[in-house]
C-alpha cells in the first residue's frame, strides 16, 4: 500500500522539483550561449540583448581552423569567385587566409592542440584507472599495514589545488626536460587522478563479494585469473564511472596546461582563450572552438552512460 503524503511533503516535494529545474536552467544557459554563438555571425555575438533568433552558419569553424589575418585589400570580383566556398567565408568576415609560400593553406593552432587534449587525456585516463584498479583490489582483499593511514596519503594528493604545486613541478620538469612534452603532462594527470582512482575503485571493489575469488581458485584459476576473469566483469560499471570522471578532470584541466606547454604538448583549454580575429576578440571562434572541446566529453559520457549510472549504485548482483 503506498504511503500517503502530507499536504505538507507534497509542497515540499514541488518546491525541491521546481528548486531543481531552475538550477538547471541557470547552468544550461551558458551552454546554449556558446552553441548558439558559435553558429552566429560575428556582429551578432555580443549584443544586447542577446539575439535569439538569427540564419546560423559555420563561418566561426572555418576561422577557427584555419590561419588568417587582416584583409587589407579586398578581393577582385574574380579572385572571390574562384575561392572555394570556405575561403568566401573568410572574406566575408574581412580577414584573408594565410598561405605558405607554395600556396599551401595553413591551418591554425587549435586542431594540433584538440589532438593533444585527446592524446594527454585518454593516455593519463588509461593508466590512472589501470593503476588505481589494481591499487584498489591490492586494499580491498589483502591485509596492508597501515592501510588506513596509506589510504589518508593517497586522499592528501587531491587537498592542494594544482596551481599551489605548478611552479615547483615546472622547475623540476625543466631541469628533467620534460617541459612542453606529451610525457610530462600524461605523467601529471595520471599522479593528479590517481588518487581519485583508487578511492572510488576500492569502494566498487568491496562490494564485490570475496567468494567469487574464493570459487574461482577452489576451480584452479590463479590470482591473477580470477582478478581477469571474475573481479574486472564485476567491475565493469565502477570503472566506467571512475573513467569518465578521470576523463573529464584531465580534458579540462587549464593551471598545468598552461604553465607547462608552450606550443608542442599545449592542449585545448589554454589555446582557446587566444583565438581572437582583427583587433577585438572574435567571441564566435572562440564559442566555436568551446563547443567542439564540449564534444568529446559529452560522447564519452554518453556511451557509458549505462555503466555510469549503474555504477552510481553499484552492486555485485547482477539482473
Amino acid at each position: 500500500m503506498a504511503a500517503v503524503q502530507t499536504t505538507s511533503e507534497r509542497v515540499l516535494n514541488k518546491t525541491a522539483i521546481v528548486s531543481v529545474l531552475i538550477v538547471t536552467i541557470i547552468f544550461l544557459a551558458p551552454i546554449y550561449w556558446i552553441v548558439a554563438t558559435s553558429f552566429k555571425p560575428r556582429n551578432l555575438a555580443t549584443t544586447v540583448p542577446p539575439t535569439i533568433v538569427f540564419e546560423p552558419e559555420i563561418s566561426p569553424f572555418v576561422k577557427l581552423t584555419l590561419r588568417r589575418s587582416q584583409l587589407r585589400e579586398q578581393p577582385t570580383p574574380e579572385e572571390y569567385a574562384a575561392a572555394p566556398w570556405w575561403e568566401r567565408l573568410v572574406f566575408d568576415g574581412g580577414e584573408k587566409i594565410v598561405r605558405s609560400g607554395r600556396g599551401e593553406v595553413q591551418l591554425s593552432g587549435y586542431p594540433g592542440r584538440f589532438v593533444n587534449s585527446l592524446i594527454i587525456a585518454i593516455t593519463s585516463t588509461v593508466l590512472a584507472v589501470g593503476m588505481g584498479t589494481f591499487t584498489a583490489y591490492g586494499f580491498s582483499r589483502f591485509k596492508v599495514a597501515g592501510e588506513q593511514d596509506w589510504l589518508f596519503f593517497i586522499l592528501s594528493t587531491r587537498m592542494l589545488p594544482p596551481v599551489v604545486v605548478a611552479i615547483p613541478m615546472f622547475l623540476m620538469y625543466r631541469v628533467v626536460g620534460l617541459n612542453d612534452t606529451h610525457v610530462g603532462l600524461i605523467i601529471l594527470y595520471t599522479a593528479f587522478n590517481l588518487s581519485f582512482s583508487v578511492w572510488l575503485m576500492k569502494g566498487f571493489i568491496d562490494e564485490i563479494p570475496k567468494e567469487y575469488e574464493e570459487a574461482a581458485l577452489v576451480d584452479g584459476y590463479t590470482r591473477m585469473e580470477a582478478f581477469f576473469k571474475v573481479v574486472l566483469p564485476e567491475a565493469a560499471t565502477g570503472i566506467a564511472a571512475t573513467a569518465v570522471f578521470c576523463f573529464i578532470t584531465a580534458w579540462n584541466e587549464y593551471a598545468f596546461a598552461l604553465i607547462m606547454t608552450r606550443r608542442d604538448a599545449q592542449t585545448a583549454p589554454p589555446f582557446i582563450p587566444s583565438q581572437v580575429g582583427s583587433g577585438l576578440p572574435d567571441w564566435t571562434v572562440i564559442a566555436a572552438g568551446t563547443f567542439l572541446f564540449l564534444l568529446p566529453v559529452a560522447i564519452f559520457t554518453f556511451l557509458l552512460r549505462n555503466h555510469l549510472l549503474r555504477g552510481m549504485s553499484f552492486g555485485a548482483i547482477r539482473k
